[in-house]
């Protein structure tokens, strides 16, 4: 499948929501593919990818934490039902806006409802570095970046950082 290129911000296709799946097609199993063969292609191993982020305006991921790429997870229509008590920070990046990163706290444990690969809803627990993908995936698709979460000074501040390393 062909590797995609990524929507760079500030496109304003990363500000906005995406559109609902109706149902797991061929077409919907052909964008996954990509997705993830462009996730896979990212510099410094990305372990998630909303498709917003290559153009596709539809609510559908990709998330895979292995090292080895065999924990493949396939979402449509993803949303968050709970989050667990704990909280932690850890560093999220983003292939639209590269050369910066920032500590993000986030729920470590999340439980989520989607269609998955055979078009049934599934709903799973996720905890960890997967919890994290998942949500910074979800934020993708409903038009938000990971630097949303900061305060307004360290994400001016990152934003210029961005502009700089252009």
């Amino acid at each position: 499948m062909p590797i995609r290129p990524f929507v760079m911000w500030p496109d304003k296709r990363l500000r906005t929501p995406a559109a609902d799946v109706a149902e797991i097609t061929d077409d919907i199993h052909a964008i996954w593919a990509d997705m993830v063969d462009s996730m896979d292609a990212m510099p410094g191993s990305g372990v998630g990818l909303a498709a917003p982020q290559i153009g596709v305006m539809l609510r559908l991921a990709v998330v895979d934490v292995t090292p080895d790429r065999s924990r493949r997870i396939l979402l449509a229509n993803p949303e968050i039902l709970s989050t667990g008590p704990d909280t932690a920070k850890g560093t999220e990046a983003s292939p639209c806006l590269p050369g910066v990163d920032a500590q993000i706290l986030r729920p470590t444990t999340v439980s989520v409802r989607f269609l998955n690969a055979q078009g049934m809803i599934d709903r799973r627990d996720f905890s960890g570095l997967e919890a994290r993908s998942v949500q910074h995936q979800i934020d993708h698709l409903a038009g938000r970046m990971y630097f949303d979460n900061l305060g307004r000074v360290k994400r001016d501040m990152l934003l210029r950082k961005a502009r700089k390393a252009k």
